[in-house]
């Protein structure tokens, strides 16, 4: 789900629209989509503090998402970070 999930980032970004949330943070740029990836990480915090196992799971997946987004800006990938995890598995 998370590579598919990186491909439809990856062709809101290559082919904007203007609904696209997505592209808006592209066109945004780098300092908005950041300040999303803080705000959702504040907000998995305080779900897991008191707001229950769905709200932890919903602000986790708002997490997610600003993150690839995040990795796409940059030019990076999915893969990239897999390969990090590999790494340090070993």
């Amino acid at each position: 789900m998370l590579n598919e999930l990186f491909e439809i980032i990856e062709d809101r970004k290559a082919n904007p629209t203007e609904k696209s949330y997505t592209a808006s943070l592209f066109a945004d740029g780098e300092d908005r989509i950041c300040q999303k990836v803080g705000e959702e990480a504040v907000e998995v915090i305080i779900a897991a503090k008191g707001q229950g196992d769905e709200r932890i799971i919903e602000e986790v997946s708002d997490l997610f998402y600003h993150t690839l987004v995040l990795l796409s800006a940059k030019g990076l990938s999915l893969s990239d970070v897999e390969d990090e995890l590999r790494k340090r598995r070993q």
